[in-house]
């Protein structure tokens, strides 16, 4: 079976990528507008992107009016942005913070979230999530009418106290609790997990008899 990209719509093309590329992280990001407004949102169009310099990447979509996020409006006017990655513990407040609530409204506040000031960016970042990145915006661009493709730089990391052994900097994979988004309303839990150790070329020379 194949998929022409050029022959789907933009809803065919979305639901084929949101189904297939599989589990996602989830950013849930902090931003604030020019006039000091606190906004947070999640976005699974995330991840990691290079250490050097450390740069996160995400892909920011319209609202239900066709019109650019807040998120998207306050890292283009501000530059900075905070990633909340979500656990277990948040899942159902990160959610709450998905619906389109009248702009009178703190999304921040009916899902019972905290803000504090970040270090070295304006936006707050989000007590109680298990990491919070501070970040600042690397470029933006601009694929489609109203979507948009940030690269932020990660200036400063926080995580909640003992996920991470601070002489080895290795992740306690048993206390930190990541969800994966699927599509549509699915997510995964990521406490199923195995481990597959990658050989040299030496090791593999060895294990298959080749000289």
């Amino acid at each position: 079976m194949k998929f022409d990209m050029a022959e789907l719509g933009v809803r065919d093309r979305y639901k084929l990528i949101a189904g297939l590329i599989v589990p996602r992280p989830i950013a849930l990001v902090s931003t604030v507008s020019p006039d000091g407004e606190a906004n947070a949102a999640p976005y699974s169009f995330f991840n990691a992107f290079a250490e050097e310099p450390p740069i996160v990447i995400l892909g920011l979509g319209r609202n239900s009016n066709g019109a650019a996020k807040d998120t998207t409006n306050n890292i283009r006017d501000v530059g900075e942005f905070v990633v909340n990655l979500v656990d277990e513990g948040i899942a159902e407040a990160m959610n709450v913070t998905a619906i389109d609530f009248p702009p009178e409204v703190s999304e921040i506040d009916v899902a019972g979230f905290t803000l504090e000031p970040s270090l070295k960016v304006r936006p707050g970042r989000i007590r109680e999530a298990p990491v919070s990145l501070e970040c600042r915006r690397f470029v933006t661009l601009q694929p489609g009418a109203e979507r948009y493709i940030a690269l932020g730089e990660v200036l400063m990391i926080h995580t909640r106290d003992g996920l991470v052994d601070p002489s080895t900097l290795r992740v306690d994979r048993d206390l930190y609790r990541p969800i994966g988004r699927l599509s549509g309303s699915g997510y995964c839990h990521t406490n199923d997990r195995f481990d597959m150790p990658r050989d040299s070329y030496e090791e593999w020379r060895r294990k298959h008899g080749r000289p």
